[in-house]
């Protein structure tokens, strides 16, 4: 009977451990089960991420080729302004040294002019002294000797043009 009972409490330990350990095989299958699930869905994300990853590295290096060829344009762009400013500042130092010559020559023209203009002056009193000489003159011929005789000198002048 002792025996009986040693066998029938063997066995009923014996049935109580298997059920508890096809319980917790069930459990860790269904955790085995769900981890696999689990690792799948991390690979599927991990691939889409990797593919996503791929994606923007391409549309990086293109923004970055874009970026580049940009700048060397407006280099271009900028070098050339800077050849045009170059060029406009030179025609502007010409031009301001041709005003420059062109106001010397004025100024030396006005210079004549102002010369000439005061010969003329000078020559018109002479022509209306002799104007009067002569209207004297004619009413009295005598009193003609009575007059100094008028000498004019004449000295030219001499004009330097840059022309």
């Amino acid at each position: 009977a002792l025996a009986a009972r040693n066998l029938q409490a063997a066995e009923d330990w014996y049935r109580a451990r298997c059920a508890r350990l096809h319980e917790r095989a069930a459990r860790s299958q269904e955790a085995v089960r769900a981890s696999r699930r689990e690792a799948g869905e991390c690979r599927r994300q991990l691939q889409a991420r990797l593919v996503e990853m791929e994606s923007l590295r391409g549309a990086h290096q293109s923004l970055e080729r874009q970026l580049q060829e940009l700048e060397e344009r407006h280099n271009a762009e900028a070098a050339g302004l800077q050849d045009t400013i170059g060029q406009l500042e030179d025609d502007l130092r010409n031009t301001k040294n041709e005003m420059a010559r062109h106001l010397r020559e004025y100024q030396d023209l006005l210079n004549v002019k102002m010369a000439l203009d005061i010969e003329i002056a000078a020559y018109r009193k002479l022509l209306e002294g002799e104007e009067t000489l002569f209207n004297m003159g004619s009413s009295g011929l005598p009193s003609l000797n009575s007059l100094p005789s008028p000498t004019y000198s004449f000295q030219p002048r001499s004009f330097s043009s840059s022309t």
